[in-house]
């Protein structure tokens, strides 16, 4: 097998969104290639950062540049799950009528996401598992493809309401966007000065430069990836060295396993690689499976991390050669 596959129409237009975004976005190169891995695999993503990172903005400039619809919820303590969702209501001309909620969209972004109630988290969930909602006992099913990227502050926790561990599970990615170098902020202060509104990506020369259709064929592609079974033993061992580890509560559940390996294939595939290997799964471990793992209270407060722990447990698990 060659070690690297043939390019194809859809790869091709899923990485010229990366290059289309680079005109509004500076640097967040791996929270920009974690959000196109996640829409190629159905994941969905958690952003956290400190406000004024530009996330809203690049998942918009995202949803612009693949010709997506979408949507804006910012989450709120008396947020319902019918302002998510939709609701019946009585019209009284055509009686009783079902209005969709912001839900029914292919990029939804839910904004501070952790600042709602458990209520309104839990029937988000439905959403994101089964991609349909339930409203009045019908299950109506949301559109293709639909993709929940929700963003948390990481310091300020007041009125917050945390996130589930079962809510926490149906991410594939929590992505950490952190503060541009100084290069990269003179950069961005640049842009601004020449005029740049960061509220609409379209008039900063954003355009559709892929769109459904090259998703849906890119999953196809990178279904098809091949995975040894020495890869997939490998992935076993990570997730079982996380549930036998000294420093975890929480280890990481075979569904977190699955989505590692979902993960790694298609980060084979952008990088061009027609199967797995060792390097792709490491390359996106953190990010799968930071969320899904509990430091021990009494180590966490002595500055322990997930992201340390799991890069222990990738320093001790042999890797397939």
């Amino acid at each position: 097998m060659n070690e690297t596959q043939s390019g194809s129409n859809a790869r091709d237009a899923v990485l010229a969104v990366r290059d289309e975004v680079g005109k509004v976005i500076v640097g967040q190169d791996g929270v920009l290639s974690g959000i196109v891995a996640a829409l190629l695999v159905r994941g969905h993503v958690l952003l956290e950062g400190v406000p004024g990172v530009a996330k809203t903005l690049l998942v918009k400039t995202v949803s612009a540049a693949f010709d997506l619809d979408f949507k804006r919820v910012q989450f709120t303590p008396d947020l319902m799950p019918s302002d998510v969702l939709g609701q019946v209501i009585y019209d009284s001309d055509s009686g009783f009528r079902f209005r969709e909620g912001p839900a029914f969209t292919n990029v939804l972004l839910a904004d501070e996401i952790n600042r709602t109630p458990p209520k309104t988290q839990a029937a988000l969930l439905e959403a994101m598992e089964e991609r349909q909602v339930s409203i009045e006992g019908d299950a109506r099913m949301l559109p293709e493809p639909f993709v929940v990227i929700a963003t948390q502050n990481p310091v300020e926790y007041e009125g917050t309401y945390p996130l589930p561990e079962a809510q926490l599970d149906r991410f594939l990615f929590k992505l950490q966007v952190g503060y541009p170098d100084a290069t990269q902020e003179e950069e961005i202060l640049a842009r601004h000065h020449r005029g740049l509104d960061p509220h609409d990506p379209v008039a900063a020369g954003v355009r559709a430069v892929a769109g459904a259709a090259d998703l849906a064929a890119g999953r196809a592609e990178v279904d098809a990836i091949a995975v040894d079974p020495q890869i997939l033993a490998y992935i076993v061992a990570i997730a079982r060295a996380t549930r036998e580890s000294s420093s975890l509560a929480l280890g990481v559940s075979p569904r977190g396993a699955s989505w590692l390996l979902h993960a790694a294939k298609a980060w084979a595939w952008l990088a061009g690689r027609a199967f797995v290997t060792p390097d792709e799964v490491k390359a996106v471990v953190r990010p799968t499976l930071r969320h899904r793992i509990q430091v021990r209270p009494e180590l966490e407060l002595e500055g322990t991390t997930a992201d340390a722990v799991l890069d222990g447990i990738l320093a001790t698990v042999p890797a397939p050669r």
